[in-house]
């Protein structure tokens, strides 16, 4: 069985560097191209050597359409609009979609969403098999808990991150919505400033800090009286959402169109 051809979108950033060493590292896929913009300074370099890989001559280019045709599949770790891009190409290619894309709002999100009618397309605010397996307990532990448990959600990134709260923090939070069997929207506190008044029963507050170069740690709280439960993953490494993202490509492999997430890949879903 041939090797499956991964594009890279966003080739030469933190992330797609990752993805090229990842992938170069994993048995059964390849990398067979990456881009950036056209202004992009990484325009004609090697891709593998940018990674601190040995050179392949395979070149950064800024032809995203290009990519879809040449790939089997292609990973997206870029910017909000641009995915949005990247999902329609990937239905009119019929070719495999992997996002971990995060700071989606929702009119982009059901634009990628429809995409899926003619694409396999697999979608994850995080790809880390432990956020996910958390994401899983966080669901459960508030399906126990009754809302005499107050749930809070910390989270902290380092300072380049432009997004808040993270999508970590919001998978988690509506892990716990889901729980309750709740509208999440409806029941989300993401700020609080000033005098705010009491804290509303039921709600899903969210705590963002932002400094250094921290990857990602992310805390659930249910707090009660005189008794406090928590949840916490920390990530020490970007290398583990690009594994989680290799690990998602090559499960989508033979899948049929539609819309996935990392429990479908992980066989975590209900």
């Amino acid at each position: 069985m041939s090797d499956l051809k991964i594009g890279i979108v966003g080739g030469a950033g933190r992330m797609g560097r990752m993805l090229v060493k990842q992938v170069t590292a994993t048995a059964g896929c390849e990398i067979i191209g990456g881009t950036e913009p056209a202004s992009s300074a990484a325009i004609g370099k090697d891709i593998h050597a940018l990674a601190g890989l040995e050179p392949s001559g395979i070149l950064i280019k800024d032809n995203t359409e290009k990519l879809f045709e040449e790939a089997d599949a292609v990973i997206d770790f870029t910017t909000p609009a641009a995915s949005v891009t990247h999902a329609k190409l990937a239905a009119n290619s019929g070719k495999i979609l992997v996002i971990g894309t995060t700071g989606i709002n929702n009119e982009q999100q059901a634009e990628i969403t429809a995409c899926g009618d003619k694409a396999v397309i697999v979608q994850g605010a995080n790809m880390s098999l432990g956020v996910n397996l958390l994401a899983q307990l966080t669901r459960k532990v508030a399906a126990i808990l009754d809302d005499e448990f107050d749930v809070e959600i910390l989270e902290m990134h380092h300072h380049h991150k432009v997004d808040a709260p993270s999508g970590t923090a919001l998978l988690f939070g509506k892990a716990a919505a889901a729980g309750r069997n709740v509208d999440h929207d409806s029941v989300a506190d993401r700020g609080r400033d000033g005098i705010t008044g009491a804290r509303k029963r039921g709600d899903i507050g969210y705590a963002v800090l932002r400094g250094g170069n921290v990857v990602g740690d992310h805390t659930v709280m249910f707090a009660a009286e005189n008794e406090r439960i928590e949840l916490t993953h920390k990530a020490g490494d970007r290398s583990i959402f690009a594994r989680g993202a290799v690990r998602a490509t090559l499960w989508a492999k033979d899948k049929p169109a539609g819309n996935y997430d990392m429990m479908d890949v992980l066989g975590l879903g209900d």
